[in-house]
């Protein structure tokens, strides 16, 4: 059943007044009854993945795997029954489902949401109004909130913490929330659906430099590896690989997919990321990119991360997603995507000579195209196998 924060029942849709009155239908015993016949390790959530890379699966997510992952991030978090969280992410995703009511309610912490769906004026007004104390959100929210035309309008000094995941997180962004939005214990959260979804997190008193840079340190009862693509052996500290997680919250399969099970979860219970990382020698893991992400530009691998990140110091920009197409010559060149701040203006050169010297000759983009908005699912994580789409159909018969 549907169940909606309104005043009316809807075709196919129960208001929250009305969920509540079903209580007076039932007996305590029939709840007891219920909960008898469930087990810990029962499918509770088939969450489909958002499909930014390809269709959509079922990963089949049990009591065990979300609640403790909740939980956990929760502990991390310090979060306690004092605290007021404003959660604006999608409650059908696991972002808003485990880290925002599942890690609210197994800390007695109020769980507060500003509109039925995301508006960034909403969110700072709530933050404002309620003397939240924790804020949650991809970082596209929060480029949305900060850039605000009424951001200064509105008192975020309660703002203490919160969880930045999703999507890769822009260092100048993370250092603005930290500053300007008072969220001095800001964490950074990785993981992904099919492991309920965090595997690592930062946490309070953790370095600045690894607080901007990384993904934090492995959860607890979690394991990661980082391995070698290709042979599947664990590579080096401090060099590039894979991310592999194995625990408790690895999901239980694909729904009806064992095809794709198999391909994601091996042998020894290790669920495959596709996801490139580093870890280093204080097991902090950065994440550089996805293996499916990476452009390979005449035998060059280059990770679109690590452009993006350098043109997010250019003071024009507010936005950026760097994607690999196809070229006659070199295999793939690199293209940009840039979102510029209201009211400014660039030129792709200006772009360009801006890159020179600073980064190496084959990272500089081939192509710059600029853009109101990056085709989103509706998480608000960039969908880049569309970005592709669009740019070869534009390269085929029109001028990027």
């Amino acid at each position: 059943k549907v169940i909606r924060f309104h005043k009316e029942d809807l075709p196919g849709i129960m208001s929250w007044n009305n969920f509540l009155k079903l209580s007076a239908d039932h007996t305590e015993d029939e709840v007891q009854n219920r909960q008898s016949e469930l087990d810990f390790d029962d499918p509770i959530n088939i969450q489909f993945t958002s499909g930014t890379t390809g269709f959509p699966k079922g990963a089949t997510l049990s009591h065990h795997n979300i609640l403790n992952n909740g939980y956990f991030v929760g502990e991390r978090m310090k979060i306690t029954q004092n605290d007021k969280v404003i959660i604006p992410v999608p409650l059908y995703h696991c972002f808003g489902m485990v880290i925002g009511n599942l890690g609210c309610v197994t800390h007695g912490a109020a769980m507060i949401y500003p509109s039925e769906m995301f508006d960034a004026e909403n969110v700072l007004q709530a933050v404002d109004e309620d003397k939240a104390t924790v804020l949650h959100g991809v970082p596209t929210m929060f480029i949305a909130e900060l850039n605000h035309p009424d951001f200064d309008k509105y008192n975020l000094s309660s703002l203490r913490t919160g969880i930045m995941a999703g999507a890769p997180c822009p260092i100048e962004i993370m250092k603005q929330v930290k500053t300007r939005m008072h969220m001095t214990e800001v964490q950074i959260a990785y993981g992904m659906t099919e492991t309920s979804p965090v595997s690592t997190q930062t946490k309070p008193g953790t370095p600045i430099e690894k607080q901007v840079s990384t993904v934090g340190q492995v959860h607890p009862h979690l394991e990661i590896k980082i391995i070698d693509p290709l042979t599947g052996k664990i590579v080096p500290v401090g060099e590039k690989g894979e991310l592999c997680t194995r625990g408790y919250s690895v999901m239980k399969k694909y729904w009806n997919d064992d095809t794709k099970t198999d391909e994601a979860i091996d042998t020894n219970g290790w669920m495959h990321s596709g996801d490139l990382a580093v870890m280093d020698e204080e097991n902090y893991i950065r994440i550089t990119g996805r293996i499916k992400d990476m452009i390979i530009r005449g035998g060059e691998n280059i990770y679109p991360r690590e452009i993006e990140e350098f043109l997010f110091t250019y003071p024009k920009i507010n936005d950026v997603q760097v994607i690999g197409v196809p070229d006659d010559k070199y295999g793939e060149e690199v293209m940009a995507w840039i979102k510029l701040k209201e009211g400014e203006e660039a030129t792709e050169e200006e772009i360009i000579n801006f890159c020179k010297g600073k980064i190496a000759h084959f990272k500089i983009p081939r192509y710059i195209k600029f853009v109101e908005d990056f085709p989103m699912t509706v998480t608000g994580k960039i969908r880049k196998v569309e970005m592709r789409e669009i740019s070869v159909r534009e390269m085929e018969g029109k001028e990027v």
